[in-house]
């Protein structure tokens, strides 16, 4: 990726007129989020803002766009910011491949990589250092995912599910089953991809689930393993999650569980991370914090700290839904949004625009603050690189 300098004046009016002039031709993975229509989980996660029931003692510093803290035992949604704000998700992504593809695979299987199995990752992502000609057993291909968020790993286990593209339409379908409803799927990996997008709710719902399963939440806790290198040989793998290992300064969260960081030039940093004291278990997840350092781990400790702390009069704004597969609810749209997008889909028809039959009234809305989003990202990125894990 390239560094960008902040566009003039008349560039970012030109880019203001384009974003209008350009609707109709727009891709479908800008239309509006479904949670823009049904607002998953309870209707003040809808909201913009701080929802919260009992302030007292919430952390005054959090720079993320967009955060969650839930109840892993209840499911109750314990406070929110932007709960379902659509974002690049990085390698939190990961938590959705897990849960996707993890129980298809017995953990001692045995798999010989091929030069096709990951001639297909992506320059600049992170790698555990998987090597053609060397056999992994399926459970070191998961440590590989889930310690050095390996896209290596996941593109050669992608291959073993049949192919990146039937992995990617798997999770896709996942994500409805568990009404992810923010979440658009472009790779397994999480790397940047345009439209490739998801929200704090959603993957706190990701960890939600996937907890649930015992060989992911083994995976995730893992601090350390051995790695093949071919023969008898093998390098040791640090899990990169900095509150589980208390790498850079950090020390290791009291009760600690995962669950799983990211990083891209697109994405920033984004984190969610579970523990469980006293019996409780709580998930917290915090995207896009100012860049640096070990913000989103300090954001997503603070969040935790305040749930323990109050946790028990905090209330509720919201609930993690269970998956339709388990006798969840399907969310259904408010009368309110749907007469709107018939109406907006009536004057896309009206007017001959195939825009307002793809994407109504919440598609151009999102088109506009994409655009709006590009042109703040210009004036104030400078890309640190690409991903990271």
């Amino acid at each position: 990726m390239r560094d960008f300098s902040p566009p003039s004046p008349r560039a970012a009016r030109m880019s203001r007129r384009a974003v209008l002039g350009l609707t109709a031709a727009a891709p479908l993975a800008l239309a509006a989020p479904a949670s823009a229509l049904t607002t998953v989980g309870g209707e003040r996660l809808g909201r913009s803002g701080v929802q919260v029931r009992q302030p007292a003692g919430l952390p005054k510093k959090l720079t993320a766009r967009s955060w969650l803290v839930a109840d892993h035992g209840t499911g109750e949604v314990l406070a929110a910011f932007n709960a379902h704000r659509r974002l690049a998700p990085a390698s939190t992504l990961k938590m959705l491949f897990a849960d996707t593809v993890l129980t298809k695979f017995e953990p001692t299987q045995r798999y010989k990589v091929t030069d096709a199995d990951i001639a297909d990752v992506p320059a600049g992502s992170s790698l555990v250092g998987v090597k053609p000609g060397i056999t992994y057993t399926v459970e070191q291909l998961w440590l590989g995912v889930f310690l050095r968020s390996g896209n290596d790993a996941v593109h050669v286990l992608s291959h073993m599910n049949g192919g990146i593209a039937r992995t990617v339409a798997e999770m896709q379908a996942r994500t409805e089953d568990l009404q992810a409803l923010d979440t658009h799927v472009v790779s397994p990996d999480g790397f940047d991809h345009k439209g490739q997008l998801s929200s704090a709710y959603d993957l706190t719902l990701f960890a939600h689930h996937g907890l649930q399963n015992a060989a992911f939440r083994g995976y995730c806790a893992t601090r350390t393993a051995d790695f093949p290198a071919g023969g008898r040989k093998t390098f040791q793998i640090q899990n990169t999650d900095r509150l589980l290992t208390g790498a850079w300064g950090l020390g290791t969260y009291k009760g600690i569980i995962g669950v799983k960081n990211g990083y891209t030039s697109n994405a920033g940093n984004t984190f969610t991370g579970a523990a469980t004291r006293g019996g409780r278990t709580l998930l917290a997840t915090v995207m896009h914090p100012e860049p640096g350092g070990n913000g989103v781990y300090e954001e997503t400790a603070a969040l935790l700290d305040w749930g323990f702390a109050h946790a028990g009069a905090a209330g509720s704004v919201g609930t993690l839904v269970p998956p339709l597969s388990a006798g969840g609810s399907k969310a259904s749209p408010s009368p309110a949004a749907t007469e709107a997008v018939s109406a907006a889909r009536a004057a896309g028809a009206a007017s001959g625009s195939s825009w307002g039959l793809a994407g109504g009234a919440g598609g151009v809305m999102a088109l506009l603050a994409g655009g709006a989003y590009a042109l703040r990202r210009r004036r104030a990125t400078i890309d640190e690189g690409r991903h990271r894990g």
